[in-house]
């Protein structure tokens, strides 16, 4: 079995016929409508399975229904959850694409073989996505780097086998 990734969370109710709100973390936000079979992770760890029955963006955001949730108070009790599914259900990538998922957690060397550090998380700023790189005890310090995500530019290289990028990037910057 595949391991899980987060989609979305539900973060309201819509309604009175058990709608909820979801917030998206698929780009775009719609694309988490494509995946039918979620489980949802309550804030105490609990999991329980999903089916999605209809969705659509509705505003700045998502409007979902799932099957068996016919009105506000069973709804209610959702809010909160994670949503997940198994990442193979996740669409394949050209070569030399990634998941944000796979770049997390990455240790990080220069091109002159410095440990600064692994990725913690990246941000999507407009322009470009841009890695946070957080020092180890294993990295040259612990201070936090944000890198530009421009393969070519400043990614020179990423091995997930490896579990390792390398970047030119100057660690003083």
């Amino acid at each position: 079995m595949s391991e899980k990734v987060c989609i979305g969370k539900i973060v309201g109710v819509y309604g009175v016929k058990g709608w909820l709100k979801v917030r998206s973390f698929t780009s775009p936000p719609e694309n988490m409508l494509r995946y039918a079979n979620w489980e949802l992770v309550r804030e105490d760890g609990n999991r329980s399975s999903a089916k999605l029955r209809s969705g659509k963006p509705q505003g700045k955001g998502i409007v979902i229904a799932l099957a068996g949730v016919d009105d506000r108070n069973l709804a209610k009790s959702y809010v909160g959850c994670q949503i997940e599914i198994e990442s193979s259900e996740l669409p394949a990538l050209e070569e030399g694409e990634y998941y944000w998922r796979q770049l997390e957690g990455l240790t990080v060397f220069t091109s002159e073989g410095v440990n600064i550090g692994r990725v913690s998380h990246l941000i999507e700023t407009g322009a470009n996505d841009v890695l946070v790189v957080i020092g180890s005890a294993e990295s040259i310090d612990k201070r936090e780097r944000l890198i530009p995500y421009l393969p070519g530019q400043f990614i020179e290289n990423i091995d997930l086998d490896k579990n390792l990028m390398v970047v030119d990037w100057d660690p003083d910057f």
